[in-house]
């Protein structure tokens, strides 16, 4: 995951220009489709289902 997203911005690039690549948002979509949050009582439980 740190491949993705922590590449520096060349001195050309503004803080309002930046866009993410595609796979940086490929793999959010996927990892928030693989995540599951579970309430019990009083309790929170979060599972990754891949």
């Amino acid at each position: 995951m740190a491949k993705l997203y922590l590449n520096k911005p060349s001195k050309e690039d503004e803080v309002g220009n930046l866009k993410p690549s595609k796979e940086t948002i490929s793999f959010l979509l996927n990892y928030s489709k693989a995540l599951s949050v579970i309430d019990y009582k009083k309790m929170k439980f979060e599972a990754l289902l891949n």
